[in-house]
């Protein structure tokens, strides 16, 4: 079996919002595959963050050094799902995950997506469970799971979060379809590998690498650990 492609997606949770499109050049010149976006409604989470216009305004930052463009992975934890993943869409969102106990018709949320040029994702809380993935995972292209309950960053990773990246990996596996594996919350060089041993392919970090002074740093520690 080949070896698999990991991807590190900075959060911009961490990052300083005075100076966000300097920040996700930075975090790009320094080695970030993709770019994650935390969007909170203060409703389906305690919190409030970016809407599509911050989106709008990052995409030309989201860029290499060299001038290619970078995923921006949009993780909704919002309710109801569907206006805004349209306006995130049109926005420049390449991934838009949600979380199907905040849409009322999951397969729609997902074919809504799809409808607008983007890659789809679900996306689990720590105590959520898989079984909606028997029904819907043909269609999507990402499954997100959280290693910390959403709604605020810089939380320690709940070691259960393993069990549900193996069990979603064999999900994955079984149907024989490419989607990424992506694990949210508390992902820090320490933990990596085990992560990735559990079966994840695409890792957020957000204090890990945002709240360190030196980007490259951080992400080459985490390389080494996956390499």
């Amino acid at each position: 079996m080949s070896s698999p492609t990991y991807r590190i997606a900075p959060s911009i949770l961490s990052a300083d919002f005075a100076r966000l499109g300097e920040e996700v050049r930075n975090v790009i010149a320094s080695g970030a595959d993709w770019i994650h976006f935390d969007v909170m409604d203060n409703h389906y989470v305690p919190n409030l963050t970016f809407g599509p216009m911050i989106c709008q305004a990052l995409k030309p930052h989201a860029v290499t050094p060299a001038g290619q463009a970078v995923p921006i992975d949009v993780h909704l934890m919002v309710q109801p799902v569907d206006d805004l993943a349209t306006a995130f869409a049109k926005a420049g969102a390449d991934y838009i995950s949600f979380h199907p106990d905040a849409s009322s018709h999951v397969h729609r949320s997902i074919q809504n997506i799809k409808a607008h040029g983007c890659k789809a994702g679900l996306t689990f809380n720590p105590a959520a469970p898989l079984e909606v993935l028997d029904w819907v995972i043909e269609d999507i292209d990402l499954i997100l799971i959280m290693s910390v309950n959403p709604g605020f960053g810089g939380q320690g990773f709940i070691d259960s979060a393993l069990r549900k990246i193996e069990a979603a990996r064999k999900r994955i596996d079984a149907c024989g379809k490419d989607i990424r594996l992506e694990v949210d919350g508390g992902i820090k060089t320490e933990n990596i590998r085990r992560v990735a041993d559990a079966g994840a392919d695409t890792f957020v970090a957000g204090s890990a690498i945002f709240g360190k002074p030196d980007y490259r740093a951080v992400i080459d520690g985490m390389r080494a650990q996956l390499g």
